[in-house]
């Protein structure tokens, strides 16, 4: 069996202001490091660490994880959020491109920014060539963005869901197994 243990990385003052945070390099808040504390706490054992290079994702790591090596995989930067960085829903009630790309469900390009498309696929293609390096009877850990696992996970995962489906909170850890090309929750 391989095993998958997908974590968000705990909080930055960003996400508890509840801004668009994603090409912006944040440390992790006091809520951020107590989260990663907590989940340490679980004892979580890994034999490969895969990690976004963002500074909350290599800090969430390295308090889960002190004195192992982490393998950096660039393509699991969080999506850049263009012009709804750093702001927030309130901030961007009157803004027109904000509104379209709400009403869109959240899908269509963001201005500036990166296209939902191009993002989903940018993790996904770096993901599908790690499971080529999967080995049965190890556990594979990816200490990420929340956007990361839910591209990950609407792909994957088994049963199928959408996007916003796989959702989980700062600090938060989704469990698999591969089964072929699929993941299915543990």
């Amino acid at each position: 069996m391989k095993k998958l243990i997908f974590i968000r990385h705990g909080a930055v003052p960003g996400n508890l202001e509840r801004r668009y945070i994603g090409r912006t390099d944040e440390a992790l808040s006091k809520e951020g490091i107590s989260q990663m504390l907590s989940l340490k706490e679980r004892q979580i054992n890994a034999d490969v660490i895969f990690v976004s290079p963002m500074r909350r994702a290599v800090q969430s790591a390295r308090l889960l994880f002190p004195d192992r090596e982490l393998q950096i995989i660039d393509a699991f930067k969080e999506t850049d959020f263009g012009i709804f960085e750093g702001k927030t829903a309130d901030e961007l009630a009157d803004d027109e491109a904000y509104r379209e790309w709400v009403t869109s469900g959240c899908t269509a390009d963001i201005p500036e920014g990166e296209s939902v498309t191009g993002f989903k696929e940018r993790c996904c293609r770096a993901f599908e060539s790690l499971m080529l390096l999967f080995e049965d009877g190890k556990t594979y850990a990816f200490v990420v963005h929340g956007g990361v696992i839910m591209a990950i996970m609407e792909r994957f995962f088994v049963p199928h869901h959408d996007f916003y489906h796989y959702h989980i909170k700062n600090g938060g850890m989704i469990t698999a197994q591969v089964n072929g090309s699929d993941l299915i929750p543990l």
